[in-house]
């Protein structure tokens, strides 16, 4: 690997790295340093949406607030870096605290995903410039979340179809 490729490597790294501990803090504005402005974003593996950065980014305060904690630990980065783009595989395990169906007794579950994305180099440093998220497993997932992904899907497959048979 090239000194170049190292530090890029390493960049990318911290970028994951950035991305994790924002969410985990709440501090929405700091994904503005993680993402392109235009970045596409799917979640839809786990329940989420799919849309380009503003719209997620607005979404994941609403989303996330039905979960009483939660923590993003990243690793097994894989790169591949090619002049200023890259793509790259990082795996994500999120514990993740929900209200039991018990006042007071709460439950937790365990996600585990894959990060594939899309990088570009910019004036600013690397940005991600498409993120798709991929299931690996869940631990203790409740009813409503499996219900609640397989609507997800749904929807944003009849939003996919609705945009691609709209004439140009």
């Amino acid at each position: 690997m090239s000194s170049a490729d190292a530090d890029a490597h390493g960049a990318l790294q911290q970028l994951a790295i950035e991305y994790a501990n924002a969410i985990d803090a709440q501090q929405w504005d700091r994904l503005d340093d993680v993402f392109l402005a235009d970045a596409w974003i799917d979640y839809t593996a786990v329940g989420g949406i799919a849309g380009h950065y503003p719209e997620v980014k607005a979404w994941l305060p609403k989303s996330l607030g039905l979960f009483g904690g939660y923590m993003h630990f990243v690793g097994n980065f894989a790169f591949r870096i090619d002049g200023d783009t890259a793509t790259g595989q990082v795996a994500c395990i999120n514990p993740m605290v929900l209200p039991g169906l018990i006042p007071g007794l709460k439950r937790t579950m365990a996600i585990g995903v894959w990060y594939d994305d899309q990088y570009r180099r910019t004036e600013q440093g690397w940005r991600i410039q498409q993120r798709r998220e991929r299931k690996s497993f869940t631990l203790n997932e409740p009813l409503w979340m499996m219900i609640g992904t397989w609507i997800y899907r749904r929807r944003n497959m009849r939003d996919a179809e609705k945009r691609q048979a709209k004439p140009s």
